[in-house]
């Protein structure tokens, strides 16, 4: 019972930019991004969905989210509802693959942390401000883990 009450998994799904969507920021708001991003908690197993018209999303390398370099994407994207699962801990460099849209701000930088890094960080603070919602895919892990443990403990029990 201690090992099911120890297991904790907790994602959400962040919609980027909230109400606005992935769109090119205000000129005097470049750093529209960031700022959101810098206010959230992000750990590995959320996702975040760009919601965008006429336009595209891209995880580039640190190198390339500096210099806008659309180049070489690790993930592109430009269906205009793009969902993006953080499935490591470290930083993800975004930017948007429209031209001159980058350079105009359209960019962001997320820090994806290991769960035990929130849970230490005071991870309370999870899916405020309107921008997240329990993701579906994680309730459906922590299930399954449930799942895995009991079985594991009625076997022992059994044996």
């Amino acid at each position: 019972m201690a090992i099911l009450s120890s297991l904790h998994v907790s994602c959400f799904e962040f919609q980027v930019g909230d109400r606005s969507g992935w769109v090119v920021p205000p000129a005097n708001d470049t750093k529209l991004y960031n700022d959101w991003a810098s206010k959230e908690r992000f750990i590995v197993g959320d996702t975040i969905r760009f919601k965008y018209r006429k336009d595209s999303v891209m995880e580039v390398i640190k190198s390339d989210y500096k210099n806008c370099n659309s180049t070489r994407p690790n993930f592109f994207s430009n269906t205009g509802n793009t969902i993006f699962t953080l499935d490591r801990s470290g930083f993800f460099y975004f930017i948007s693959g429209a031209t001159g849209h980058c350079r105009k701000g359209q960019q962001m930088i997320i820090r994806v942390m290991t769960q035990d890094q929130d849970s230490s960080a005071g991870g309370g603070g999870r899916g405020r401000g309107g921008s997240s919602s329990s993701s579906a895919g994680c309730r459906n892990i922590a299930v399954i883990s449930y799942g895995v443990l009991f079985l594991i403990i009625s076997i022992q029990f059994v044996a």
